[in-house]
C-alpha cells in the first residue's frame, strides 16, 4: 500500500537507528501532522512536504533497499503498517521532533513532550 510505503520510507531514513519506541514516535508525528490542518492531509503529502524531512532533499537516493540494511527496512515497514492500522501507538500528540545533535530555532514556540532515543519531541 502506497501510504505505508511513504511512512516506512520516512521511518527508515529518519529513525532506523532509534529504538522501536523512537521509530513509533516518528510515525505518530507524521500521522499527527496528517490530522492537523497546518500540514497536508495525506501521509505521502506530509512526508514529501518541502524541507520537512531531511532525506527528501539531501540529494541521495530515497530507495531504502539501496542502503544494505534489510532488517531496518523490514522493521520500518512493520511499524508503518501497524501505525496506519492504529496498532501499537504511544499516544503522542507531538507534531515536531529533531535529533539531539541539532538545536532548531522553532523549539521555543512549542511544548516539550520528551525524548526517545536521539530524538526530542514537541507539541503545538
Amino acid at each position: 500500500m502506497i501510504i505505508e510505503l511513504c511512512l516506512a520510507t520516512a521511518l527508515f531514513f529518519e529513525a532506523r537507528n532509534q529504538p522501536i519506541d523512537g521509530q513509533m514516535a516518528v510515525a505518530e508525528v507524521i500521522l499527527n501532522r496528517v490530522e492537523d490542518s497546518q500540514w497536508p492531509d495525506t501521509i505521502c503529502g506530509v512526508v514529501n512536504q518541502s524541507k520537512q524531512f531531511s532525506f527528501t532533499h539531501d540529494g541521495l537516493s530515497d530507495d531504502p533497499t539501496k542502503y544494505g540494511d534489510a532488517a531496518a527496512w523490514v522493521t520500518a515497514q512493520i511499524i508503518a503498517r501497524d501505525a496506519v492500522e492504529g496498532h501499537n501507538t504511544l499516544g503522542l500528540t507531538a507534531t515536531h521532533y529533531h535529533a539531539t545533535s541539532v538545536h532548531p530555532s522553532w523549539t521555543h514556540a512549542l511544548e516539550l513532550d520528551g525524548q526517545i532515543g536521539d530524538h526530542i519531541f514537541y507539541s503545538k
